[in-house]
Parts: C-alpha cells; sequence; structure tokens
C-alpha cells in the first residue's frame, strides 16, 4: 500500500508540474473550465479521502517515564502557549494555524497556508 501511495504523489506531483504555466503558479481556488481536459484529471481524485491532522507539539521522552505516567501527569511539549499549531494533511504540513471553538468543538483558524509549489515539492 506504500508503494501504490508514492506511486500515486509521483502521478499527482507530475500531474500539478504539467497543469503549472511557466509565467503564472497555479492557484487552488482555480477549477479548469469544463471540457478543457485538465478537470478530467482533477476529478479523478476530488473525492479520495485524506487524514488531517493537527498537531500542538512534540516531545521526546525515554520509556521509564512514559511508563510511569498516570492521571493526571503533565507532558511538556516543545511548542510556546500561543505559538501556531501545525496542519497536516497525510503527515505534510500545508498550514498553520490558532485553535478555535466551534459550536463546542475545536476547531482551527488557518493563519497561515504553504504555498501549492511548496506542497508539491513535500511529495517528491
Amino acid at each position: 500500500m506504500a508503494d501504490d501511495l508514492e506511486n500515486l504523489a509521483e502521478r499527482l506531483a507530475q500531474e500539478a508540474e504539467a497543469m503549472v504555466e511557466p509565467a503564472a503558479p497555479p492557484k487552488l481556488t482555480e477549477v479548469p473550465a469544463p471540457g478543457s481536459g485538465k478537470d478530467r484529471n482533477l476529478n479523478l481524485i476530488l473525492d479520495i479521502p485524506l487524514r488531517v491532522t493537527v498537531e500542538l507539539g512534540r516531545t521526546k521522552m525515554p520509556v521509564s517515564e512514559l511508563l510511569n505516567l498516570t492521571q493526571g501527569s503533565v507532558i511538556e511539549l516543545n511548542k510556546l502557549a500561543g505559538e501556531p499549531m501545525e496542519v497536516l494533511v497525510n503527515d505534510k504540513l500545508i498550514a498553520r494555524g490558532e485553535a478555535v471553538v466551534v459550536n463546542e468543538k475545536f476547531g482551527v483558524r488557518l493563519t497561515d497556508v504553504i504555498s501549492p509549489s511548496e506542497r508539491v515539492e513535500q511529495l517528491k
């Protein structure tokens, strides 16, 4: 399955590069005109489910500390309070944002979105 994902990522990167005209970078909000040929390729992937993760922070700890964790333990993360959280799609950084509450659930307001060309580079 990992090979299939790598092959898909490689094909998507190749198609994204083919769709980019040298003078202008691609825009995610633009959808190719019907019948242009490009919309057929894009429509093939629009329904693919992706895993979206919002990362608050990370830390490393030895196994001995991990085994000593109990209810109420606090794990210190590598990010400062108020620092933007990272938004990952299939473990690839696509944006940064801040925590918000939406209808009593947590959400993320995007403050910085990675450019499409940088996202394609991450696929390689």
